[in-house]
C-alpha cells in the first residue's frame, strides 16, 4: 500500500514541469511570467551596447563588463539567468575562467563563448571539458546569435524540467519517509516487545505463532524503514551532479503552479469553462512547490466533482499575498454538513465510497502544508458552496517588519 501510494504521489508529480506552456501564457495574461534572461559579458561598451539591441525584443538581457561584475549579477539575478554568453579575452578573469565558475556554483545555466581568436589548444580544451555549449566568432552576426539563443534556451528548458522532476521525487520522499518513519519506528518497538514477552502467557503452540507474528513484523517494518532510506540516497546521489545552488534555482510563483495547473488537468467536457482565476497579489511558493502542485490537483479535482449536477457550476481561483500568502478555491457547489467538515482534516471520512473515494485524500493534503508550516482550513454550509484556503508562512522579512 505504502509503494502503490509513492508511485502514484510520484507520477502526479511528474504532470508538473514548470515550463510554463503557451496555453498557459494566455491563460494568465494578466500576470505574465518573467521571460528568460540572458547575461552577456564583454569589455567593450560597443559590443555589450549591440548585443542588447539585438536581443532585447526576445529576452531580458543583462550586461557586464568583466567576469567579477559578472558573478556580482549572478548573486542577484541567477534565479532568472537561463544563458551566459560571455567573450573570452578581457582584463583580469579571462571568459575561460568565468565559464569554469559558472558551471561549479550555477550549473543550470547555459554557457557560450565569444572569441575572435583562432586559439585551437583553448577551444579544445573548453569544449572538451564541457563548460561551454557552443562557441561563437567575432563579429557577431545577429542572425546567428539568435539561432545559438535558441537552442540554449531549449537546453535550459530540458535541464530545467529534468531538476524540476528530481525535486519533485525529493519533496515527496521527504515528506513520506518524515510521516511514515515515526509509526514504522512504533510498530519495530511494539513487535520486540511482543517477541519478548509473549513467552510468559501463552502456551508453547501459541507462542510459536505469535513469536512468528512479532518477528514477521519487525521484519516488514525494518525493511520498509531501509527501503524508504535507501530510497531516498539514491535519488540524492543521482541528483547530486546536477544538483544547483539556491540562487540558481527558479522561483515558483503561486500563478504559475495555477497556470500549469490548468493547462495540464486533463478536465472533462466543459469544466474548464466555469473556472476563474483571481490575482490580488501573487508570492514566491518558497517550500516544497511540487507538493504543493499535488495538493492544488488533488484540491480541483475535490471541487470539480463536488459541481457535478449543479446548474451553473462556478469555481474561483483566488491568489493574495496580503495579509497572509494564500490560494483559495470557492465553489458554488452543494456544500458540507458540518458534523463531516469537522473531521475532513482529521479522519478518513468521505461522501464519495461509493466512486473510490477514501477520505485520505484531505488528510494528506493537510499534512503536506502543515510539514513546512502552512496550514489547510475549509469554511462551508449546506447549500452555499465550499471555499478551501491554502494558507503558506509569510516571507521571513514580513515578519521581522511587523514585528518591528
Amino acid at each position: 500500500m505504502v509503494l502503490t501510494r509513492a508511485v502514484f504521489i510520484t507520477a502526479e508529480l511528474a504532470r508538473f514541469n514548470f515550463d510554463l506552456p503557451r496555453s498557459a501564457e494566455n491563460a494568465m495574461s494578466d500576470t505574465p511570467q518573467p521571460p528568460f534572461s540572458i547575461l552577456f559579458v564583454d569589455d567593450e561598451e560597443m559590443s555589450r551596447n549591440h548585443f542588447a539591441r539585438a536581443i532585447r525584443a526576445d529576452y531580458s538581457v543583462h550586461v557586464a563588463q568583466s567576469a567579477d561584475e559578472a558573478i556580482d549579477v549572478l548573486g542577484r539575478h541567477g534565479a532568472e539567468i537561463a544563458v551566459l554568453v560571455t567573450d573570452y579575452r578581457m582584463p583580469g578573469r579571462d571568459g575561460d575562467d568565468l565559464l569554469r565558475q559558472v558551471a561549479h556554483e550555477y550549473p543550470q545555466i547555459v554557457r557560450i563563448l565569444v572569441t575572435a581568436y583562432a586559439d585551437k589548444d583553448m577551444l579544445l580544451r573548453t569544449v572538451n571539458t564541457g563548460e561551454v555549449f557552443r562557441i561563437l566568432e567575432k563579429p557577431l552576426r545577429t542572425e546567428k546569435v539568435r539561432e545559438v539563443l535558441h537552442q540554449a534556451i531549449a537546453r535550459y528548458a530540458e535541464r530545467e524540467t529534468r531538476q524540476q522532476r528530481l525535486l519533485a521525487m525529493d519533496e515527496t520522499l521527504a515528506f513520506l519517509a518524515h510521516e511514515l518513519n515515526t509509526p514504522l519506528a512504533t510498530i519495530s518497538l511494539f513487535a520486540r516487545s511482543v517477541e519478548t514477552d509473549v513467552a510468559e502467557q501463552y502456551d508453547p503452540q501459541r507462542q510459536q505463532e505469535i513469536g512468528h507474528a512479532a518477528r514477521s513484523m519487525l521484519n516488514n517494518a525494518q525493511y520498509c524503514l531501509t527501503l524508504i532510506s535507501s530510497f531516498w540516497e539514491t535519488v540524492h546521489r543521482s541528483g547530486g551532479q546536477q544538483s544547483v545552488s539556491e540562487a540558481g534555482i527558479r522561483e515558483v510563483r503561486a500563478t504559475r503552479l495555477i497556470a500549469t495547473l490548468l493547462d495540464t488537468y486533463p478536465f472533462v467536457g466543459s469544466q474548464r469553462d466555469g473556472i476563474d482565476v483571481d490575482v490580488r497579489g501573487d508570492f514566491v511558493v518558497r517550500a516544497m512547490p511540487n507538493c504543493v502542485a499535488l495538493v492544488l490537483s488533488s484540491l480541483l479535482s475535490n471541487a470539480l466533482r463536488a459541481l457535478e449536477g449543479t446548474a451553473a457550476p462556478s469555481l474561483r481561483l483566488e491568489v493574495v499575498d496580503s495579509p497572509e500568502p494564500e490560494i483559495r478555491m470557492r465553489d458554488n457547489g452543494p456544500g458540507i454538513a458540518p458534523e463531516i467538515k469537522a473531521r475532513l482534516l482529521l479522519d478518513p471520512v468521505t461522501t464519495y465510497a461509493g466512486s473510490g473515494g477514501h477520505g485520505m485524500g484531505m488528510i494528506f493534503c493537510n499534512r503536506i502544508m502543515q510539514s513546512f508550516g502552512g496550514n489547510l482550513r475549509i469554511d462551508s454550509a449546506l447549500g452555499e458552496g465550499t471555499t478551501v484556503t491554502m494558507g503558506f508562512p509569510a516571507p521571513k522579512g514580513r515578519l521581522q517588519n511587523d514585528a518591528q
